[in-house]
């Protein structure tokens, strides 16, 4: 069955992992509606928050909606800005930071096992 839903009418939550300040998160698309294997997530940063520094084994894709960002680790940082497309590989280290003054807005795509 195709659904359609409204972003804004889906509940977010804020990421309560340590090594994260200022993130929340509205799960878009999951188990819950029987996607077999991609979950989509819409991630907001506040101004000077960021996602935790960390790595896991599944791959994903973000998309930067607003605002301006970097994607950092131990292999360097990249500037973000709206339109920004980027993949980051199994077992990558990596960390979303807002740089801008407006919150930073993406979604993220993870394999729906993935999606916790």
């Amino acid at each position: 069955m195709i659904k359609v839903k409204e972003s804004e009418k889906i509940a977010r939550t804020t990421v309560q992992i340590p090594g994260a300040k200022g993130v929340s998160i509205r799960r878009l698309i999951g188990k819950e509606d029987d996607a077999p294997t991609f979950a989509m997530r819409l991630f907001e940063v506040v101004p000077g928050g960021y996602t935790p520094l960390h790595r896991h084994a599944h791959e994903h894709e973000v998309f930067i909606l607003d605002g301006q960002g970097s994607v950092s680790g131990s292999w360097g940082k990249m500037s973000l800005s709206a339109g920004s497309a980027v993949f980051v590989p199994g077992q990558k280290e990596h960390q979303f930071i807002n740089v801008g003054d407006e919150p930073l807005r993406f979604l993220c795509l993870v394999p729906v096992a993935a999606d916790g």
